[in-house]
């Protein structure tokens, strides 16, 4: 086991004595799953992603959520990881911004929600209140990929700087590209601000309709 799985699952371990555990079942390093091997079937994905172990995220959620819409949508939505209310409830576009989300994809792009795709980097409920680690974004990147590669969407919308940077590996432009139309393979990449962010910074909200509007434009 090299110096990064060991960092990795020590700061797991330390997670889970923050959050009270006293013991747990042995921890295994967790994988990164290569999309070439994953089935090319969207259910059959979908199944694979429901019984997913890979990374200790596995331990805490209720459930790991695939994703939600239209299997050949051309927009897709990507969140960085499972909110806790998600998490709990099992559904999609829940809580404040979930519902600012469904207005922004109803009432701006005029799409309705089983038109496009909804899924995360993340497909579980990070420990607490903390970000997903390394090591358990890269056991998820493999997954998006695939969905990806099966979808084949037109725009693929990342939903703040998390889903960004899982999906990219660049942990330091989405500032200076949100709202940019960014080449990916065949499709194109736009990021913009995350519904929650903007509930945080009303401010923000024209700066985001200009970001829809270059998405509605890639879209007619």
């Amino acid at each position: 086991m090299d110096s990064f799985q060991n960092l990795a699952l020590l700061e797991n371990l330390y997670r889970l004595k923050a959050l009270g555990y006293t013991y747990v079942d042995p921890i295994t390093p967790n994988t990164q799953m290569n999309s070439k091997t994953l089935p090319d079937s969207l259910n059959t994905l979908n199944a694979t992603i429901s019984q997913c172990y890979l990374c200790d995220l596995s331990k805490s959620r209720r459930q790991s959520l695939s994703g939600h819409g239209n299997p050949r949508a051309s927009l897709m939505f990507v969140d960085g990881y499972v909110s806790s209310a998600e998490d709990e409830s099992g559904e999609y576009y829940v809580g404040r911004s979930g519902l600012m989300l469904r207005d922004m994809i109803e009432k701006v792009l005029n799409y309705k929600l089983d038109d496009v795709y909804f899924t995360h980097a993340v497909k579980c409920k990070p420990f607490g209140f903390q970000n997903p680690s390394q090591s358990e974004c890269n056991s998820c990147v493999g997954f998006l990929s695939k969905q990806i590669s099966l979808i084949q969407p037109k725009i693929i919308v990342l939903l703040g700087a998390d889903a960004y940077r899982i999906l990219t590996g660049d942990n330091e432009g989405f500032e200076r590209l949100r709202g940019e139309i960014i080449p990916f393979g065949n499709a194109c990449l736009i990021p913009i601000f995350h519904p929650l962010y903007l509930i945080r910074n009303p401010s923000m909200k024209k700066e985001a309709m200009r970001d829809l509007q270059t998405i509605k434009a890639q879209l007619s």
